[in-house]
């Protein structure tokens, strides 16, 4: 048997992994579609021609770069969500709600409007995840991951920046009723080198969670 056929244990069909930059989400959906026969959805931000812009000058490029990545993920989910038949499941390293929660920190009140009204529009298209897990790590581990890969042009984010996105994340989260959001803090967990934290996370991963918040915690 390959490896990536093994049996999976997750009871969902749509896993959803969030986080913040640098949070180790995009590791993790790796990780999970190397052993398992699912299908992998990574979200293509390095397709953005107007991210470097945006952390040079963001008050400028801030509208720009949050419809670019609004029609891009649209168009990116709407393909991958309704093409799945030949996987066990699909796991995913974001979720369209992402899009809403970054502009709500980047874009000014009367651009945040006019944003959130066409992100309402194009959201009524997309299931809910089954399982929507949060990477949770504080600022400052979140700045040692984004230095560890070298991406000249997030330089320049800052704790501020971060803690905004995080709180974003979490207001959000308190209106969260009716699937089930695990939050598992990370902080300074490496389930990349820590093969033990991979497979704790994945345990998580494998219980029935009722809607609603629930939160767990990895230590060293």
């Amino acid at each position: 048997m390959n490896q990536n056929n093994k049996n999976h244990l997750f009871p969902y069909k749509y896993i959803c992994v969030e986080g913040n930059i640098g949070a180790g989400k995009t590791s993790f959906c790796n990780l999970i579609k190397s052993e398992y026969n699912c299908k992998l959805i990574l979200e293509e931000f390095a397709d953005n021609p107007f991210l470097p812009l945006f952390y040079s000058d963001p008050e400028r490029y801030a509208f720009t770069v949050e419809l670019f990545f609004m029609t891009e993920r649209y168009k990116q989910l709407q393909q991958e969500l309704s093409t799945d038949l030949f996987y066990d499941f699909a796991i995913s390293d974001y979720s369209f709600i992402k899009t809403l929660l970054f502009a709500r920190q980047n874009l000014k009140d009367q651009e945040f409007r006019l944003f959130q009204k066409m992100f309402t529009v194009l959201n009524q298209s997309f299931p809910t995840p089954d399982l929507y897990v949060y990477f949770h790590r504080n600022p400052d581990i979140l700045q040692k991951n984004i230095n560890k890969r070298g991406r000249d042009y997030e330089n320049k984010i800052s704790d501020s920046y971060l803690s905004g996105i995080q709180n974003s994340y979490f207001e959000y989260f308190r209106n969260v009723l009716t699937f089930p959001l695990l939050i598992i803090d990370l902080n300074e967990i490496d389930f990349v080198k820590n093969r033990s934290h991979y497979d704790e996370i994945k345990s998580y991963l494998s219980r029935t969670y009722r809607p609603g918040v629930h939160r767990l915690s990895l230590s060293l």
